[in-house]
């Protein structure tokens, strides 16, 4: 469920221009976003993500935990009435002095690749006067260096069309994804910040909605602000936001994805309860965010927010934290983001080459690990307690090149037999949130990792040359021809 961060928030506070002291008998006045143009502020980003899919897993490990550690710079480069120039400096190294093991910080190793595929460490925005984005310099190039490494990839998963052509197609009606992608914090400390300056009563909230779009269903969105404190040694004032989506309508909107989680696990789904059987249908997402803002430029310094989504038994929560280099830490943070050490997923994330990628790392990178496989189709445990799948071979049905409708590049669709179908179907199951590997006459051609089960027996092989995949059709075309799918060793 992909919420659209790049809108603004419609902003609720009565809107007034004072020339007095941020204090006064009829509030405090929070003002207006004006940093100074030139001076580049450095910003320590701490993150985690925690998804639970014990619902559908009965045993340890349903619950996944990734956590990262960023050092990132921005600098505005221009300002006038109508908006800001900003450069955004892009880093996935571990900051020197980080606590706990270095493997422990995975989203580092996947954000590291994420710059490799979109092909840049440095992000130029037109934002509005609160410093949302609002607009992305260098996407044209940007795009080419992701179709290149598509195109260029080794292998990929199934279906390639569906996968790396579909999101770049989004990007090219959407550049803010890449924000959204590669700089959230952009959005998220705007969100904290005001175009004028804003009267508040501190301890009085006030309220405000607004509608946000899933899937083409309208989800009205309901927004608490409360003015905590403020701090007169700093300059600072502390607010807080809370918001709740309505669950009707975004039960709705995930219908979809809900009945394809359903059908996941077909077995599952026949012993559930008629309580259970509604719970999975109920869709819920909160967000808590908080602000240290200074009373002297409208800059938010620090911020937190925690969003919570549960859709389809499936549970995910984010996790947050912004502080500006030069300023104190003032909020608390939860333990999934100080904890020392911290059990968090193998994901054996390679580092990518400076030029190419399989077509199916794209989806891969930039998303939080998934849920481990299921125990049904487990049927060894090796030596480090990570349970194995045995290799399955699938009877191929058909193998044809062919053009891709979308991207026009030529792609290998192989159709399994029914009896391999519902085999592959299994695997896939068993597999999700591991790498895999596709072998045709003991040869790797592909290794994917597997993000979502694959019910209907299709494979599509592309980023390969037209010659290596006719080689491969025609191997596959021989009666009684299979291929091989196992886990990546």
């Amino acid at each position: 469920m992909k919420s659209p961060h790049w809108r603004r928030l419609v902003w609720f506070c009565v809107c007034v221009t004072l020339s007095g002291p941020a204090w006064s008998d009829d509030g405090v006045t929070i003002p207006s976003y004006a940093p100074a143009t030139g001076a580049e502020r450095g910003y320590s980003v701490q993150k985690a993500t925690e998804s639970d899919m014990s619902f559908w897993f009965d045993k340890p490990g349903a619950a996944v935990t990734a956590r990262g550690v960023f050092r990132q710079r921005m600098t505005v480069l221009s300002r006038d009435e109508s908006g800001m120039r900003a450069r955004w400096s892009l880093n996935a190294e571990l900051p020197e002095g980080t606590a706990g093991p270095t493997d422990s910080y995975q989203m580092n190793l996947l954000y590291r690749n994420s710059l490799a595929v979109y092909g840049t460490s440095t992000l130029e925005l037109e934002t509005d006067l609160n410093g949302f984005p609002t607009n992305l310099f260098g996407v044209d190039g940007i795009l080419a260096h992701m179709q290149e490494m598509a195109a260029n990839g080794p292998g990929g998963t199934a279906p390639a069309e569906n996968r790396v052509n579909g999101i770049i197609g989004k990007i090219e009606q959407n550049p803010l994804l890449i924000v959204t992608a590669l700089v959230p914090e952009a959005q998220l400390l705007a969100t904290g910040q005001f175009y004028q300056d804003q009267v508040m009563q501190i301890g009085q909230p006030a309220a405000a909605s607004r509608i946000e779009d899933y899937s083409g269903v309208n989800v009205p969105v309901a927004s608490t602000w409360t003015l905590e404190s403020t701090d007169a040694a700093s300059h600072t004032a502390t607010l807080s936001l809370s918001e709740e989506f309505d669950p009707a309508a975004l039960s709705q909107s995930q219908q979809p994805a809900t009945a394809k989680m359903m059908a996941a696990f077909p077995e599952r789904v026949k012993n559930l309860t008629a309580d259970q059987l509604a719970s999975i249908k109920r869709a819920g997402k909160t967000r808590s965010a908080k602000f240290v803002v200074s009373l002297d430029d409208g800059s938010a310094v620090e911020a937190t927010e925690i969003v919570s989504v549960t859709t389809g038994g499936f549970t995910l929560r984010t996790y947050t934290h912004i502080l500006r280099d030069d300023m104190p830490a003032r909020l608390p943070l939860p333990p999934v983001v100080t904890a020392k050490v911290l059990q968090t997923p193998d994901l054996h994330v390679e580092p990518l080459p400076s030029a190419k990628a399989g077509p199916g790392i794209l989806d891969e990178l930039s998303t939080p690990p998934s849920s481990p496989e299921p125990q049904e189709t487990a049927v060894a445990t090796e030596k480090d307690g990570a349970e194995a799948i045995a290799p399955v071979s699938l009877e191929v049905k058909s193998a044809e090149v062919a053009r891709s409708p979308i991207s026009y590049d030529r792609g290998l669709t192989i159709v399994l037999t029914p009896e391999s179908t519902a085999k592959f179907r299994d695997f896939t199951q068993a597999a999700l949130g591991r790498q895999t590997q596709l072998l045709i006459n003991d040869k790797v051609v592909m290794e994917p990792w597997m993000r979502e089960p694959i019910m209907d027996g299709h494979i599509v092989l592309a980023g390969t040359d037209g010659k290596d995949l006719e080689a491969m059709a025609e191997q596959l075309r021989v009666p009684g021809a299979s291929i091989v799918v196992r886990l990546r060793p």
